[in-house]
């Protein structure tokens, strides 16, 4: 039948039928950069914003790696090797300030996802729309506040005379006297964790607060049908339908336990707290920057980047592993 039916097209059996060559893929990367043209002219800014700002600087690098004179030139540059790593290894501070920035760190993430999810959660519960617009715009307006003037209001609400805090504490009879709460290092990881919850609580919950609107409606309808109450529907559908949202913002947060910052330690930290409030920036900032030692600060900040890579790649293998999520 194959010969007959190739007899019929023309072609005798003896012939041989040589296959055409497969056509070109016309939809290749150029292809797709010529259709999307406007969209990739769009973010060329933004690519090029990136690449100078966060990949250039890592040329300066290699200043971990010499004893930095910037009155010399590059080439002038005494070569030192891996000395500032040794130097901020065996110096016993360094340990001090990296349990600091781990403790806070950790505190800041188990709260920091904890406090928003339960909000939005929460907030999404609520029927009336308008109290429910003005509770939203209300929580998240504290993120606009700078962290000098938020300092300033933990400062006043904690005050041994005249702060809310000892005062409320005083009339319940809780105590006797003012408690002194920045002046005693105890006290400072939590003071920060929930002033920091107080300003990025309502800002976080506006992304969960958009997945929780792209969940399907019709399953809380059918949840409904079969039964089910509030509880059980946030449970059973709102949870597990912003379940990703959560671990890639979960990997993406792990990645910076390190690289915490410091505007916050800063503007709350005082000389009696110091062991208890310095992070791994104001080390470099302090033993690096301001007494003129621009490779030791610059390796301090080279083993941050390195140790947030790190982080942020392990989360993503493990959460890949275990949750097949992932953010690469």
């Amino acid at each position: 039948m194959i010969v007959k039916a190739l007899t019929e097209n023309g072609v005798t059996a003896n012939e041989s039928v040589t296959p055409r060559p497969p056509a070109k893929r016309n939809s290749g990367f150029w292809k797709s950069v010529l259709q999307q043209k406007y969209l990739y002219l769009m973010s060329l800014p933004f690519v090029i914003w990136v690449f100078i700002f966060s990949y250039v600087p890592i040329w300066g690098w290699l200043m971990a790696f010499q004893n930095y004179k910037p009155a010399k030139s590059f080439g002038e540059q005494k070569w030192v090797g891996l000395d500032n790593f040794k130097e901020l290894f065996q110096d016993e501070r360094f340990y001090l300030v990296l349990r600091n920035t781990l403790s806070m760190s950790v505190l800041g993430l188990i709260f920091g996802f904890v406090v928003p999810i339960t909000f939005a959660v929460m907030l999404n519960e609520l029927r009336g729309s308008i109290f429910k617009r003005t509770v939203q715009t209300v929580s998240y307006l504290p993120h606009f506040v700078s962290w000098v003037v938020v300092g300033g209001i933990v400062y006043k609400t904690l005050a041994i005379d005249g702060g809310i805090v000892n005062d409320l504490l005083m009339w319940l009879h809780i105590t006797d006297e003012p408690i002194q709460f920045m002046a005693q290092g105890k006290y400072f990881w939590g003071i920060l964790t929930a002033s920091d919850i107080w300003k990025e609580t309502g800002w976080g919950a506006i992304i969960y607060l958009a997945a929780i609107t792209g969940i399907d409606k019709e399953l809380y309808e059918a949840a409904k049908v079969d039964g089910a109450g509030r509880i059980k529907q946030v449970f059973n559908i709102t949870l597990p339908g912003i379940r990703s949202t959560v671990m890639v913002l979960l990997i993406m947060n792990i990645g910076h336990l390190v690289g915490i910052g410091f505007e916050k330690q800063f503007q709350l930290q005082n000389n009696l707290v110091t062991d208890y409030s310095e992070v791994l920036d104001l080390y470099a900032l302090k033993y690096g920057i301001q007494i003129m030692r621009f490779s030791y600060g610059t390796a301090i900040s080279m083993f941050t980047s390195v140790v947030s890579v790190i982080l942020l790649f392990t989360a993503n293998g493990l959460m890949k592993k275990f949750t097949k999520e992932s953010i690469m």
